[in-house]
């Protein structure tokens, strides 16, 4: 039986490129580099950072994304600061919580989130999608 998620592995096209930008642009903590690839801690989670011949060109024209948690408190400090190094938004919020959606250097999709599961359920409560079913 699955327990959770593991890791997420994103191909890259260049590894001191996207070392640099996970850990001083989205902060999250350098664990290990080799020179194919990285480890990098996310919370609790981990990434790696794996280099790729085949890495896209550019973001995918669908909605599936990554999303990192952030608190409300630093939502506002970490967006400013995600804008002063120039990244490239691909979405506006539209959802409950604060979000601020953002491309990686190869075109990954990734969002930084101020809510969590909980406010999302709340909010679904409130204004529900259509055809909603509740499970738990």
């Amino acid at each position: 039986m699955i327990t959770d998620i593991n890791h997420l592995t994103l191909a890259v096209s260049d590894i001191e490129r996207s070392f640099d930008f996970y850990t001083r642009v989205v902060e999250l903590k350098p664990v290990v580099k080799w020179a194919r690839g990285a480890y990098l801690q996310a919370g609790d989670d981990w990434i790696c950072l794996s280099l790729d011949d085949e890495t896209r060109t550019g973001p995918l024209p669908e909605y599936t994304h990554v999303a990192f948690s952030v608190g409300r408190e630093a939502f506002a400090r970490c967006t400013d600061a995600m804008r002063e190094q120039g990244v490239a938004i691909w979405k506006e919020n539209r959802s409950e919580g604060d979000s601020l959606y953002f491309l990686d250097p190869d075109g990954h999709k990734l969002e930084i989130h101020s809510g969590d599961l909980q406010s999302r359920l709340a909010a679904l409560r409130e204004n529900p999608y259509e055809r909603l079913e509740w499970f738990v």
